[in-house]
Formats: structure tokens, C-alpha cells, sequence
């Protein structure tokens, strides 16, 4: 995310094969809301980074189940579980906007029905020492993993400061081997998301964020992509799934029970609260009612449709895939909708 791009081998892989009045209420489990779903799990694939680990807090607070919901998620590297998406493996799939469309443009099938929040600031840039801003970054080798999330960033840097991407060298590496590889002699910097990134601060000696996804709010939305079919199948029980999210929300920006939540997420990835209530600072969890406004359709970067959009011509321009991705076809907006419209 070498002038001619190609993707990493793991995505390529995967192509070949109750609080307050704006929360949403979580049904609970009643017979007649039992469906072929609750006897066949939902299977969920979700990674480390943070607005996915919030689903942490759901799953340990039993809260899906009491919603009569069969779920398991499963615990993935991220472009692990989009090769098991590709080759279905998982019904749904945490995975960003622009990754999203990536998947589709693959031929698999999915539809992104909310987004659990917008990164701003856990996407980076980082550089080694002597390199102090993105202008630094002209004839030098940025790694990243390509045609992923961080390639779109680096894009972004590289344009607001009138630089094309031709003018950087790339290399292409796994996100979470991004650390080592920045001790490279040959590499001045890399493009990755939390909590990796924290980790390459730490290996390497002198290196700093020298730009991030707060610099471009809306650039990277993170999704929770179902695949089509099953979601005609099961629109009940998804909806539920999306109220329980909301409550994860609430339960999770709450005062009140805050520390609770981030105990739970930091123990899932192995780090102390405090370090990851940093994290938390650098994307904006987004509730249901912050979904629909997002889902509504627009063209600029405060809609998921105009991010969506402009992700989709970046992969086209750098040859990621080769014909253009329906961006309407692979965004449904009813499950939300279903539940604003309710009491």
C-alpha cells in the first residue's frame, strides 16, 4: 500500500481464492426472533486495530447473546481475514472503506453497512530522523503494504504538498513486518495504521509521525462489510448486531464506564489501558445516529459515499485493480435506516 504497483501477495491471495434517547435499543432474544442465523453462527473476522477491538467489549459483555445472537468473531492479521472473506470463510468482515471496494473489485460480493468510525489520527506516516516533513519525502523509499488502507494516505500527504507518488520509491511489506523493515538502511519511512505504528516508534531510534489521517478526516472510514447474500438472508439479526454496536458505543464514550471498555480492549491486544486510551484518541467511533448522517450520500470526505468514491479512483489511477468498482452497489444504508425509523 515501486513504480509498477502491484498488491501484496496476502491480498492478492485473497482475490484469487439502554442509556440515552439516541441509542438505538438492543432487542432482546425472543422466540420469534430466532432465525436460521441463530442456528448457524454468524462468523465475523476482526484485527487489532481499534475500532474493530471495540467489538471486545460486546462479545465479553455477553451482549450479543443477549440479543439472540449466534456470533463468533474471529481473530485475524487484517489481510488474513480478507483472503478468508474472498474464499468464505466469514460472513462479515471489519475492514476499511477503500478495502472494502478492493475485496468487491475481486469478485467478492459484500456491502458495507455501517462504519464503526473514521480514522483520525491512528493512520500515519513515520519517518526517520532527518526527515521532518512529507516534502523530505521526494526520491526516497516509503514502505507500506500496497493497495491497502495506508497507500491512499501516503497519496493524500503526497498531494497536499504537490508531490506525485511517482517521485517516491515504494516497497512493498506486510504491515505488521513494517517495523523491522524500517530499520532497513535503504527504507526513510513507513505507512501504517495503530497499534503497529506505536511499535516502529519504539524499534527505531529518532523516528516521529510526520503525518497522520487527523490531517484528512473522512479519507479512511472503517466498515463492518457483510456479504450480500447473507445479508438478504438474515436482515433481522444484522440489524441487531448494529443495535448491539451502538450500544458498545455509548457504553464505551460513557464517563462512567470508560475505564471498564478500555480494560477489556487493552487486554485483547496485550497492552496497558492507559497506553490504549491513547489509541482511542486517534479515530472517532461513529453510533448509529452518527451512521446516518455519514451514509448519506455526498461527495465529499464527510460521507462515506464521497470517500468511497475517491478511494475508488486512486485504485484505478495506480492500477490496483483495473475497471472501476460500483461504489452504490457495495454500500447499503436499510439496516440503518430500519432502525431510525423505529419508536
Amino acid at each position: 500500500m515501486l513504480r509498477a504497483i502491484t498488491l501484496s501477495s496476502s491480498v492478492l491471495v485473497a482475490i484469487i481464492v439502554s442509556g440515552c434517547d439516541n441509542t438505538a435499543k438492543v432487542p432482546l432474544a425472543d422466540a420469534t426472533a430466532v432465525s436460521n442465523t441463530e442456528t448457524q453462527t454468524i462468523r465475523i473476522g476482526y484485527s487489532d486495530w481499534p475500532g474493530w477491538v471495540a467489538w471486545q467489549v460486546a462479545i465479553e459483555k455477553g451482549w450479543l447473546k443477549d440479543a439472540g445472537l449466534a456470533v463468533e468473531f474471529k481473530w485475524f492479521d487484517y489481510s488474513a481475514s480478507m483472503a478468508a472473506f474472498t474464499a468464505d470463510q466469514l460472513d462479515a468482515i471489519t475492514v476499511s472503506n477503500g478495502d472494502s471496494l478492493l475485496l468487491a473489485s475481486g469478485g467478492a460480493d459484500g456491502v458495507m453497512i455501517m462504519a464503526t468510525d473514521y480514522s483520525a489520527g491512528n493512520d500515519v506516516i513515520i519517518a526517520k530522523s532527518g526527515i521532518n516533513s512529507i516534502s523530505d519525502l521526494k526520491g526516497k523509499t516509503v514502505a507500506l503494504e500496497k493497495g491497502l488502507v495506508d497507500h491512499l494516505l501516503l497519496n493524500a500527504a503526497l498531494e497536499d504538498h504537490q508531490i506525485d507518488l511517482n517521485q517516491t520509491n515504494l516497497t512493498n511489506a506486510v504491515s505488521n513486518e513494517l517495523p523491522q523493515v524500517l530499520n532497513s538502511p535503504d527504507v526513510s519511512a513507513i505507512a501504517v495504521w495503530q497499534p503497529v505504528a506505536n511499535q516502529a516508534l519504539k524499534a527505531v531510534a529518532g523516528t516521529k509521525v510526520i503525518y497522520s489521517s487527523k490531517d484528512k478526516p473522512g479519507l479512511i472510514y472503517d466498515t463492518l462489510t457483510v456479504k450480500r447474500s447473507h445479508l438478504a438472508q438474515n436482515p433481522a439479526q444484522w440489524q441487531k448486531i448494529v443495535q448491539v454496536w451502538d450500544k458498545t458505543v455509548h457504553y464505551i464514550n460513557d464517563p462512567a464506564t470508560q475505564d471498564d471498555a478500555l480494560k477489556i480492549m487493552a487486554n485483547r491486544v496485550g497492552v496497558e489501558p492507559q497506553q490504549y486510551k491513547h489509541l482511542m484518541n486517534g479515530m472517532h467511533l461513529l453510533d448509529v445516529a452518527a451512521n446516518n448522517k455519514v451514509f448519506g450520500r455526498a461527495q465529499g470526505l464527510d460521507s462515506i459515499y464521497g470517500s468511497s468514491y475517491h478511494v475508488n479512483q486512486f485504485n484505478l489511477n495506480q492500477g490496483i485493480y483495473q475497471t472501476a468498482v460500483d461504489v452504490d452497489r457495495h454500500i447499503d444504508s436499510t439496516v440503518l435506516e430500519r432502525i431510525q425509523t423505529q419508536p
